[in-house]
């Protein structure tokens, strides 16, 4: 996380999420403990997933998780899916809550706002979550537009526009959502398509999945011809098979780079990192 984005946001403290500390722990079975419903966020068998089994092995669970109770039976974890699979992978069969009786939509907005944060996120799931706290505000009364946007930036770190983004890519069918995550469709013409229909989308997905590499300047005529009412599928392939310019072979000076990156950084990691600041640059 960039230290412009970590200055930005606002971080309630635990209590502010759960009431007073003193109000208690609850030790409760694991198998009573239930997924969110639409839970957005992946939990991954990673490297960081490991570390946190280490420490539940050596230390416990730390931070207890947030659930509330369901109307079938056991919990419905609101924080805590990640700490969940750790203590099941460490062999404990009970794991330590807070138990608070949230609504719908005050369950859905601590969700999000406890993992939104996290480095490791990808773009289907920050869109699919903000989409989520989006209509959990307006469902408590906040006015949709820039008002609830404001909100979520404010707790984010991201800008409103941004936000907004994410939320228009959450339109994309699962396919050119993972197009995105995986990087074979940008960000930016990801939100393009988002405009699109259904079977619109499934032109562009039919494409994509043929080998096609999609511009941010097709995205857009495409996405123009839609909204003009002019949009067919031949209309779609013929866009994304125009000959575009070749890739311009661009060097920089490595006296420019040098006051950036110092001389035991590989010029792999050169490229990387600024290919990657340039996306971030262009979500914004």
């Amino acid at each position: 996380m960039s230290r412009g984005i970590a200055g930005k946001i606002k971080i309630n403290s635990f209590e502010d999420i759960v009431g007073s500390v003193s109000d208690g722990v609850t030790q409760v079975d694991i198998s009573e403990l239930h997924d969110f419903r639409n839970h957005p966020f992946r939990v991954l068998d990673d490297e960081k997933m490991e570390e946190t089994v280490e420490s539940i092995k050596k230390h416990g669970v730390l931070m207890p998780g947030i659930v509330r109770p369901r109307k079938k039976g056991g919990y419905e974890i609101i924080a805590g899916h990640r700490r969940k699979h750790a203590c099941e992978l460490a062999g404990l069969t009970k794991m330590p809550v807070f138990v608070r009786d949230y609504t719908d939509d005050e369950a859905v907005i601590i969700m999000v706002d406890t993992n939104i944060q996290r480095e490791d996120i990808l773009p289907s799931e920050k869109a699919r979550a903000y989409e989520m706290k989006y209509k959990a505000l307006k469902h408590q009364g906040k006015k949709g537009g820039t008002s609830a946007l404001d909100d979520m930036a404010e707790v984010s770190g991201e800008s409103g526009k941004t936000i907004q983004r994410y939320i228009w890519l959450s339109r994309l069918n699962d396919a050119l959502m993972e197009a995105v995550d995986n990087r074979k469709l940008s960000f930016v013409c990801g939100v393009d398509f988002s405009f699109l229909g259904g079977t619109e989308q499934q032109w562009v997905q039919n494409a994509i999945e043929e080998g096609v590499t999609v511009s941010a300047a097709q995205s857009m005529q495409i996405k123009d011809y839609y909204r003009n009412g002019s949009l067919n599928e031949v209309l779609v392939r013929h866009i994304l098979s125009e000959d575009r310019p070749r890739p311009k072979n661009i060097s920089i000076k490595a006296d420019k780079l040098s006051k950036y990156f110092d001389e035991s950084v590989s010029v792999k990691e050169i490229e990387e990192t600024i290919i990657k600041a340039l996306e971030q640059y262009l979500a914004k």
